[in-house]
């Protein structure tokens, strides 16, 4: 079994419910669901399709060795924003 870190983002509030999804090691690698759980099922199956893809093409699967870490940091507004807010 491979074991791929995935990145899950709900849908904005003026949009309908649900979430996408991204496999930051498997560039281009994307799906969606309206739910939580179908949005995981959704992912396996976008992941294996990609891999299938890789193989056919003849390139490398890439492993992840360690999995990602999720981490959020604040900035300040860039000078160009608030310049246009004015």
């Amino acid at each position: 079994m491979l074991r791929y870190t995935i990145l899950l983002k709900p849908a904005d509030e003026d949009e309908e419910p649900g979430f996408s999804v991204t496999v930051p090691e498997l560039p281009g690698c994307f799906s969606q669901g309206d739910t939580f759980e179908e949005a995981m099922e959704h992912a396996k199956e976008a992941i294996l399709c990609h891999l299938e893809g890789m193989v056919k093409d003849g390139e490398d699967i890439p492993l992840e060795t360690k999995p990602y870490i999720l981490a959020q940091v604040e900035v300040p507004e860039p000078t160009v924003l608030k310049a246009q807010a004015r």
